[in-house]
């Protein structure tokens, strides 16, 4: 795989090198693309989260990593996932499991439930039981520690605004995305929002920006979203003015 896409290990391991630096991951070098101990070939618990983080992005992996058992050779052989927490843990769905004689046994593990999906590094374990374990005990502590809350949907209509030059007088602001913020449970207190906006001037396209949503907690900024256009307005004409003019006209003169 690595010779197919970087051309060789070497320009393959130089695309990992650049991407993890692309990522922060500021104590990752790569020195092979197969992991195996190699001196100066290392990385971090924060770094692999990081990783992690990047990868579940893509939400087709977890087609992957929760299958637990798969059979190869028509039947012959079969492979088990060597992730325990699958069969062990509320809402496990991830993520990779590795270990080598210098680096012993190491887990990123990736859990959701209800809205909130965690990962939990764990590196060096002595045994492959203590990785599961302490794994446990950091999604343990996630989940009942922090929440994820919505301040907004997609697509709410936040206010109707002016439009200056256009067919049309008014069009409606809507926020771009959904936005969620990570909360430690019971602080989800105090949070105000800012609505800042443009002027409105024809011709623009739906999904235009013209503001954003500030949402302060206790007067510190903890988030921001878009706000863009529902629709798209365009420019009024010369002949448009003359034909509204025409028109009154003869609504007048009846």
């Amino acid at each position: 795989m690595a010779e197919f896409i970087g051309g060789s290990e070497e320009g393959f391991v130089d695309m990992m090198n650049k991407r993890a630096n692309e990522l922060g991951m500021n104590d990752t070098v790569f020195k092979n693309c197969h992991g195996i101990d190699e001196d100066g070939h290392v990385t971090s618990a924060h770094d692999i989260a990081v990783m992690s983080k990047e990868l579940i992005k893509h939400e087709k992996i977890f087609e992957y990593t929760t299958i637990w058992m798969d059979s190869l050779r028509d039947g012959k052989s079969e492979l088990v996932n060597t992730n325990k927490l699958l069969k062990t843990y509320t809402g496990a769905n991830g993520l990779k499991t590795g270990s080598t004689s210098l680096a012993k046994y190491n887990l990123s593990a990736t859990a959701k439930r209800d809205n909130m999906q965690l990962i939990g590094v764990i590196m060096k374990a002595p045994t492959t039981a203590d990785r599961f374990s302490d794994a446990k005990k950091l999604l343990d502590y996630g989940f009942a520690n922090y929440s994820i809350e919505k301040l907004n949907d997609k697509g709410a209509v936040v206010g109707i605004y002016e439009v200056q030059r256009g067919i049309q007088d008014s069009v409606n602001g809507v926020t771009e995305k959904q936005l969620t913020k990570l909360f430690k449970k019971g602080t989800n207190k105090n949070i105000e929002s800012e609505i800042v906006v443009d002027k409105v001037v024809a011709p623009m396209q739906a999904g235009d920006k013209i503001g954003e949503i500030i949402y302060k907690q206790n007067g510190e900024e903890i988030a921001r979203c878009n706000i863009v256009l529902e629709s798209s307005i365009d420019k009024i004409t010369f002949g448009k003015v003359l034909s509204d003019l025409m028109n009154m006209w003869v609504r007048l003169g009846r």
